[in-house]
């Protein structure tokens, strides 16, 4: 089903926002939702990541040599036609295994969801346990990310700055 362009617009912000989790650490879906100033979407903020399409559709562009935005147009063109979409985001770029809730806690998604998040946060390093319920959890203490903006903004905002300074003759 197609998205309206104001969620394509939100699908695609959760999206940038994520790629900035470093390596290591992890963050909550309410933090992304403030990150992005909307702090009551948190569960919004998980659909989207729920949502987030598999890059094995993919696969086949990377192996057919998709280059700039005009070969990805006609590979688009050409993987709707085998029934395959090329996806700019999708879960090779997006790390969506550093999300948790706001207990540090991995939500379950569906069968095997929770375990297969575990195992990608232990592949980066992150010490992922278990409690006696079965949930998988992450000491937020020591992996937690929580910058009070994106850094993709820290370097907005002194870009603009330097330009200010230029215009006024600084």
């Amino acid at each position: 089903m197609p998205r309206t362009d104001e969620a394509e617009h939100w699908f695609n912000a959760v999206y940038e926002a994520v790629q900035e989790i470093p390596l290591g650490s992890v963050t909550t879906y309410g933090h992304i939702a403030r990150l992005l100033g909307y702090p009551r979407r948190a569960r919004q903020v998980g659909i989207c990541l729920k949502h987030l399409p598999s890059n094995r559709t993919n696969r086949s562009s990377a192996v057919n040599g998709a280059g700039d935005d005009n070969e990805n147009s006609a590979q688009e063109d050409e993987n709707d036609e085998q029934g395959e979409i090329y996806h700019h985001f999708h879960d090779d770029n997006v790390p969506w295994q550093r999300v948790v809730n706001s207990r540090g806690t991995i939500s379950h998604r569906g069968p095997g969801s929770a375990s297969r998040q575990a195992v990608a946060l232990r592949h980066e390093g992150v010490a992922v346990e278990q409690d006696a319920m079965g949930d998988f959890y992450v000491d937020m203490t020591r992996y937690g990310w929580f910058p009070a903006r994106l850094p993709s903004e820290e370097g907005e905002s002194e870009s603009e700055s330097d330009s200010d300074d230029q215009e006024e003759g600084v």
